[in-house]
């Protein structure tokens, strides 16, 4: 992020903090809980915001080098995802083009040369050519350069993997982005971060309930009190929205010290964190130390259940193995306990009471502006009619 951003972001949190106020999102909103139950509306998500939507499935720091792949098994089909010889991000249907076995089966790794399908070892480069087929004299006259591994689009930019799970499909990162949110990613160097881990929890929420977790901070003091709460000010944030997309950054606790510096020596991570929701399902929050991706997907057929992804980035110059990057590592899997004990046990207590009915709306208060912005998207890009803005008197 350019400092002349953060400085202007830093000032926002301590306006908010010397006057005691928050973010204001002009009013309140009522949301149906319909949303994360109805199976009408969760299939039209899947189809729209998933199967035929352009997918982060990654940062650069994933596949690293040349050898390095991933597999992907949440959104309806098989992929495969590689850094070939020349370095480039590829993307394939991970099924054997002779009867659709899936060829790898390992999450990721870091030193493949080639794949071969478990059930017949046909073998295929790290582009998706098949380079060998068992026996081909006894199978027949196969042009293997019409048998490669289904391509499917990929695109890299500003460290951030996309994929696309329809072959037919097209991906626009300018679209996606936007100019602003492009520009601020460019001064990130997301490429730079190195993949140390993560974590995987399926949880008995909606995706959308998920995501409606990172929405606020206005629950840090009463449900993280003995965790984020002693790290961050809690009810305080800087909001911005840049089409689908957002930016809200937290307020830490070490801004009280690092006000007393000269601007020049302000650092947005070291006042806050930020957090960016990616449309749809996608929250990035890069730190001092590293960065956070956090994925959520439906669990098709079921919409009260969800997958989620989190995995855990470090900034270069953390040496592999010292005890540098054994104190992130640390951090990182605490901070994903927090969302899986804390955020994600009162998601599926959520999620219970949206499937008794008993509530027809819940509502999202002025000082919520993600929530308001995270559904509010979501309807649009569905085509539904948007929820109106409320006054204080006008919520019963």
């Amino acid at each position: 992020m350019r400092h002349e951003v953060q400085v202007r972001l830093i000032k926002q949190l301590e306006t908010h903090l010397d006057a005691g106020t928050n973010v204001d999102a002009g009013g309140l909103m009522l949301n149906p809980t319909r949303v994360y139950v109805d199976p009408e509306l969760a299939e039209r998500e899947w189809n729209e915001f998933f199967v035929h939507h352009p997918q982060i499935v990654g940062l650069s720091g994933d596949l690293a080098a040349p050898g390095s792949f991933m597999t992907i098994d949440d959104l309806g089909v098989p992929i495969l995802t590689t850094r070939d010889n020349e370095g480039r991000f590829r993307a394939f249907v991970n099924a054997c083009r002779h009867r659709g076995a899936v060829v790898e089966n390992r999450e990721r790794g870091d030193d493949a040369t080639s794949f071969s399908c478990p059930f017949h070892n046909w073998t295929y480069s790290l582009e998706g050519t098949l380079i060998g087929l068992t026996k081909g004299d006894h199978f027949g006259d196969v042009d293997t350069s019409c048998r490669g591994l289904v391509e499917l689009p990929a695109a890299e930019r500003h460290g951030i993997l996309w994929i696309h799970p329809d072959p037919a499909g097209t991906i626009d990162v300018d679209a996606l982005l936007g100019d602003e949110l492009s520009d601020e990613f460019e001064s990130w160097n997301f490429d730079s971060l190195r993949y140390l881990g993560g974590d995987t929890y399926d949880v008995a929420c909606n995706w959308k309930l998920a995501m409606d977790t990172f929405g606020e901070t206005y629950h840090f003091p009463v449900l993280h009190s003995k965790s984020l709460n002693l790290t961050f000010h809690g009810n305080v944030q800087c909001y911005d929205t840049f089409g689908r997309n957002h930016r809200m950054l937290l307020c830490r606790r070490e801004i009280d010290d690092m006000l007393k510096l000269p601007e020049n020596e302000w650092r947005v991570t070291t006042a806050g964190l930020p957090a960016y929701w990616l449309f749809p399902n996608v929250q990035l929050l890069p730190s001092e130390f590293g960065a956070f991706l956090v994925r959520a997907y439906p669990t098709p057929g079921q919409t009260g259940r969800h997958v989620s992804r989190i995995s855990f980035y470090v900034w270069p110059g953390t040496e592999a193995g010292s005890s540098a990057e054994t104190a992130v590592r640390t951090i990182s899997e605490m901070f994903a306990s927090i969302i899986r004990d804390e955020d994600y046990v009162v998601a599926a207590s959520q999620q219970r009471s949206a499937n008794a009915g008993s509530l027809e709306h819940v509502l999202f208060g002025r000082n919520e502006p993600a929530l308001h912005h995270y559904h509010s998207t979501y309807r649009a890009a569905l085509g539904m009619p948007p929820l109106p803005l409320l006054d204080d008197h006008d919520v019963a």
